[in-house]
């Protein structure tokens, strides 16, 4: 199994990169949200090697927890490889970790992005395994309240991505009223 790869990005395309690693291309399906790759950097990617009855394909993350976050995400039920990465691009590590622990697929469906039935499987299935799996101390992830979400929502409407809307909104004053939120944001993004 590869377990990572180090070498240079030699192309960068939509869902992936091709990693040169001594003269040999791999192509990589990475996480967007997680690293703006740029081509000719040289990279270390920590990867899951999924085999199938047609294709072997690779996922890399740049770090170990991202990786064993994926891995972890493969045990629950009707959920593969192309499943687990797109979770992985709404959802950080820390908000999975924090959100299965605490069994609270409210706030992974809020935070995330991820539907509602998909949070509640990956809790559902996780939650009593999760001490297993020897994760470290997660940061938590702040609290939103309704009108955060809602200016949130408001602004992935708009086309800006959740990531970005979530990190602007979720660092703003709690007095401010949604339109104000969205304004502000508006005006950052």
């Amino acid at each position: 199994m590869i377990r990572s790869l180090t070498g240079n990005i030699t192309a960068v395309m939509e869902g992936g990169l091709t990693l040169n690693v001594r003269g040999v291309g791999y192509f990589i399906r990475v996480p967007v949200r997680t690293t703006a790759f740029e081509k000719n950097e040289e990279l270390t990617l920590h990867t899951h090697l999924a085999v199938r009855e047609t294709a072997l394909d690779l996922y890399g993350f740049t770090s170990l927890l991202e990786l064993e976050v994926f891995e972890m995400l493969l045990s629950v039920p009707k959920i593969g490889p192309k499943s687990a990465l797109q979770i992985s691009n709404q959802a950080t590590p820390n908000l999975l970790i924090e959100s299965i622990s605490k069994n609270d697929a409210v706030q992974l469906h809020k935070l995330s992005g991820v539907g509602k039935k998909t949070c509640e499987n990956i809790v559902l299935a996780l939650h009593k395994k999760i001490e297993n799996f020897g994760f470290a101390e997660v940061e938590e992830t702040p609290q939103l309240d309704d009108q955060k979400t809602d200016a949130i929502d408001a602004l992935i409407s708009l086309g800006y991505d959740l990531g970005t809307a979530r990190t602007v909104v979720s660092e703003m004053e709690k007095d401010l009223s949604t339109n104000d939120m969205i304004k502000k944001a508006l005006k950052q993004m």
